[in-house]
């Protein structure tokens, strides 16, 4: 089973009816429940870095989270899902992460309008599981006014190009992370929920 949290913060529909598609067996939850039986994690998220972890503590998903990311199953960010697992945001002041991995979320500062909404490329900086099989450069739904920048940089998968050259996805272990939204990004978006899915199969097969 895969679960994807709610929190409060976006319509998840989409995302369960990507999985669903594919075969794979997933659910909405929007308080913890066992990690047990569980194939995979999802975070997905938009909107303010600090009242989405405030409502992340107050459901008791931030340690629920840490625990399931400890037991080295998969784990799929998206968008702030991306952003909320590092350490620190500068959204309306210092803002504390889930700080499972380091680096920090600031806001663009660029010539280009913010929010970055719309189709950007993606330029691979390593092999990742997540994107096997998608061509490099292919072109990703974003819809974000703040980019995590990693303090290890091995760990950035892609990068894109909006004013500046910024991380847009990520892979360390079991962690899978991406600033654009697969969900929304048609028929390439949904090869990397496919990969994810299979990531999670493989893991409960072993």
């Amino acid at each position: 089973m895969i679960q994807i949290i709610d929190y409060g913060r976006g319509n998840l529909n989409n995302v369960v009816k990507s999985f669903m598609n594919f075969g794979y067996q997933a659910e909405i939850i929007d308080q913890p429940k066992s990690i047990k039986d569980l194939s995979g994690l999802v975070l997905p998220g938009v909107g303010a870095f600090g009242d989405s972890m405030d409502s992340l503590n107050e459901k008791g998903f931030t340690s629920y989270i840490r625990d399931y990311i400890a037991s080295k199953k998969p784990f799929l960010g998206i968008c702030l899902g991306l952003q909320l697992i590092f350490e620190e945001s500068d959204e309306f002041g210092d803002q504390k992460g889930m700080g499972v991995l380091k680096g920090r979320v600031t806001r663009f500062d660029i010539d280009e309008k913010v929010p970055h909404i719309g189709w950007n490329q993606a330029e691979f900086k390593k092999e990742s599981r997540l994107f096997k099989g998608i061509p490099d450069e292919s072109y990703f739904y974003f819809v974000h006014s703040y980019y995590v920048t990693p303090e290890d940089p091995s760990v950035t998968t892609t990068t894109s190009h909006y004013g500046i050259d910024f991380t847009s996805a990520i892979e360390h272990e079991n962690i899978y992370a991406t600033q654009f939204h697969p969900e929304k990004s048609q028929k390439i978006g949904l090869e990397v929920i496919k990969n994810f899915g299979e990531l999670c199969a493989h893991h409960t097969s072993r």
